[in-house]
C-alpha cells in the first residue's frame, strides 16, 4: 500500500484487526445502503448546485440516487428510499443562504474548489513514501482572503454534542487542512475547518454548520497518531478490539470469530 485515507485510519483506530482484513487481506464486504446511496447522491448534487452546473436540482439528485442504488442492487422503490427522496425536498435550496448567514460576518464567500483531490507525501518520520489520500468536499474563501476547508455530512435530526467533539471526527478535518495547505504552500493559520450537516428528518435548521478547532495542537497530535498508525501497519500489528465488535461486518464470520 502507498497510501492511507482518512477512512482506513478510522478503521485502524476502531479495530487493526479489522483494518487488516479491509485493507491488507482485502476482504470485500457489502457495498452499501440506501444510507450510503444517500450520502453519495446528495453530496453530487450540493456539489454540481455550488459550480452552477444544475438548476434541476431534485430531477439530478433522483437520477444520481437511482443510480447509486442500482450500482448496489437495491430497487428503487423501497420503503426507506422512498421516504428519502420525500424528506431530501428543502434541502438544497438551504445552503447558499446558510452559506451566506454563516460568513455574513467575513464579509461574504465564493467558491474555490469542490471535490479537492489530496495526494500529498506523509512527510513523517519513518513514513517512507507514503501519501495521504482524500478529496475535501468544499473550500471557500472569504471576503478577507481566510480559507475555509468544510466537509458534508449527511445525517437524520443531526449530531449531539458528543459526536461534534469527538477527535475521530474532528481528526478528518484537522488532517485535511494540513495536507491541504501542503499543497499550495499556504500557512495553515489562514485556513479554518468546518463541518456541514445535511439534515434528512430535522424539522427545523435543515442545514448546520459549526466549526472545528484544527490549531498546532491538534494537528500535532492527528499527525502523531498518523505516524503510529503507518508504523504498526508497516510492522504488520494487527490486534483485535473486541469493543469495536458490534457494527463490524465481520462479527461472527470466520474472518474473526
Amino acid at each position: 500500500m502507498s497510501h492511507i485515507s482518512y477512512s482506513e485510519l478510522k478503521n485502524w483506530s476502531e479495530c487493526t484487526w479489522r483494518h487488516k482484513l479491509l485493507y491488507v487481506d482485502k476482504i470485500e464486504v457489502g457495498q452499501g445502503t440506501e444510507h450510503t446511496c444517500y450520502g453519495t447522491a446528495v453530496h453530487e448534487t450540493v456539489e454540481n448546485m455550488l459550480l452552477g452546473k444544475i438548476s434541476d436540482l431534485y430531477p439530478y439528485f433522483n437520477k444520481i440516487f437511482t443510480e447509486e442504488l442500482e450500482k448496489i442492487g437495491i430497487s428503487e422503490d423501497t420503503e426507506l428510499a422512498s421516504q428519502m427522496r420525500e424528506q431530501v425536498i428543502g434541502t438544497f435550496e438551504k445552503v447558499v443562504p446558510t452559506l451566506d448567514e454563516y460568513f455574513e460576518d467575513k464579509n461574504g464567500w465564493s467558491v474555490v474548489t469542490t471535490e479537492e483531490p489530496l495526494y500529498e507525501s506523509v512527510n513523517l518520520e519513518s513514513s517512507g513514501d507514503y501519501k495521504f489520500k482524500g478529496f475535501i468536499d468544499l473550500v471557500i474563501k472569504d471576503g478577507n482572503g481566510h480559507f475555509h476547508v468544510i466537509d458534508w455530512k449527511t445525517c437524520s435530526w443531526g449530531w449531539d454534542a458528543r459526536k461534534k467533539s469527538d477527535i475521530l471526527y474532528a481528526r478528518q478535518l484537522v488532517l485535511y487542512k494540513h495536507y491541504y495547505a501542503q499543497k499550495y504552500d499556504i500557512n495553515p493559520r489562514a485556513i479554518s475547518t468546518h463541518f456541514g450537516l445535511l439534515k434528512r428528518t430535522a424539522k427545523k435548521k435543515r442545514i448546520e454548520l459549526f466549526r472545528v478547532t484544527s490549531g498546532e495542537r491538534k494537528t500535532k497530535n492527528s499527525l502523531d497518531f498518523l505516524q503510529k498508525a503507518l508504523y504498526n501497519i508497516t510492522n504488520k500489528r494487527h490486534l483485535k478490539n473486541k469493543l469495536s465488535c458490534r457494527w463490524c461486518p465481520f462479527k461472527d464470520t470466520e474472518h474473526c470469530s
